[in-house]
């Protein structure tokens, strides 16, 4: 299996060979995120193509094992994930004015989120390494993802999430053995204790916005886009953001994919962020080269970010693709849970419907073009936040077991 050539850093380009890299660039500190270089030409001249991809019969994210930088197979753990559907909506395109709508929903992983992509990279990268124990912060969805991957594994989770998260994700990571450690504060207090632990301890940092190779797992959902659609690439992806890590990805999978030739150009990547959680929208607004910390007041608990860590990656993503940033507020939010789900089907979290929501904003201010073609990531399941869902829906209609009293209730549905 391959091994990364080198890692760079993605503010000042310093390059590091992988037998002993830091987590980031020591010269640019936490800021300073690398970037995993793959010898994308040896896995061509191994026989990497988009032919033998068609003749491929593993239905997950390991068909790309060969552009991806675990060493050992027998380490890569046995949950499936990967291969989520992706889905066409006519009736969206038809609403919003577009050519085509595609849903990618990766709530149908095996912990229901996108980061299960980063953690079976995660643990299968911790096992190379010979490491006993695999930590990160979370303010959910990584969290419980780590812990299953990590439970499979046989390996020990250490988990930190901030107190304020969903109960169904702390109760996943319950439900998987993990060592959770709900902390007094808000996801930067959980993401600086859980650096200065796995600092002290020697654990394997499982956290995307530091340990460069799981972004490598998240870059295998555009992957997925671009084969799913016969390697003709929308014009445009949505993605919610919040650490950046997910947008990053995108970035990556889309930018080996243009490198291998199996693409012909980069879609535009369009990050969106809840208005209460906004610091990279503001500094892609602003033109600015750096984020300012701001606030984490959004519903969406997985994309509540006041002081991101792959912010770096996340704003190459949009300017490197000619996209864009969008805000949506919470009540935008609830709609496009409902709207989502009703009109295809899908039920996403919060977090996850956030890209549909800035489709939609841009969509009816006239921002997208009736030729264009557009995809979006729902990044989570509904069920990781039934509270916020339920939000969104409003009561059941509740009636006695008497037909007479259920006939003028039935006006209420019309």
């Amino acid at each position: 299996m391959p091994k990364p050539t080198s890692l760079i850093c993605v503010l000042c380009g310093r390059v590091f060979e992988p037998e002993g890299a830091p987590y980031t660039c020591p010269d640019c500190g936490l800021d300073g995120t690398l970037d995993v270089n793959i010898d994308l030409d040896a896995a061509k001249k191994a026989g990497f193509s988009r032919e033998s991809l068609a003749g491929c019969r593993d239905e997950s994210l390991w068909r790309y094992r060969a552009i991806l930088p675990v060493e050992k197979e027998e380490n890569i753990p046995s949950l499936r994930v990967g291969w989520t559907p992706l889905y066409e909506s006519p009736a969206l395109a038809s609403r919003y004015g577009v050519k085509q709508v595609y849903v990618k929903d990766d709530g149908r992983n095996p912990t229901a989120s996108l980061k299960d992509r980063a953690s079976a990279i995660g643990v299968a990268k911790a096992l190379d390494a010979g490491q006993s124990a695999i930590a990160c912060a979370s303010t959910g969805n990584a969290a419980s993802s780590l812990s299953g991957f990590s439970a499979v594994a046989g390996l020990p989770s250490y988990i930190f999430v901030p107190e304020r998260a969903p109960e169904a994700k702390v109760t996943q990571l319950l439900v998987y053995g993990a060592r959770v450690l709900l902390v007094k504060g808000d996801y930067a207090d959980a993401f600086n204790l859980a650096t200065a632990a796995i600092d002290r301890f020697g654990w394997y940092n499982r956290n995307c916005a530091i340990n460069p190779y799981l972004v490598e797992g998240k870059k295998t959902c555009a992957l997925e886009i671009a084969e799913q659609l016969g390697w003709d690439i929308p014009d445009r992806v949505f993605i919610a953001v919040g650490d950046g890590c997910c947008i990053g990805g995108l970035y990556k999978g889309f930018a080996d994919l243009l490198e291998l030739g199996f693409i012909e150009r980069m879609p535009k990547l369009v990050g969106v962020q809840a208005e209460g959680s906004r610091p990279i929208a503001d500094a892609f607004a602003a033109g600015a080269k750096r984020i300012v910390p701001g606030s984490e007041d959004t519903l969406a608990d997985s994309i509540a970010v006041g002081a991101p860590r792959n912010w770096a990656k996340a704003l190459r993503a949009v300017r490197k693709t000619g996209g864009a940033m969008v805000t949506v507020t919470d009540d935008e939010i609830l709609g496009a849970i409902r709207e989502l789900a009703r009109t295809t089907g899908v039920f996403g979290e919060p977090a996850g419907v956030t890209g549909f929501a800035g489709f939609k904003k841009m969509a009816e201010s006239g921002e997208l073009q009736a030729d264009e073609r557009v995809a979006f990531v729902v990044t989570g399941n509904g069920l990781k936040d039934a509270k916020s869902a339920r939000k969104a829906v409003g009561a059941p209609v509740s009636v006695a077991p008497d037909i007479d009293e259920l006939i003028p209730l039935l006006s209420r549905f019309n």
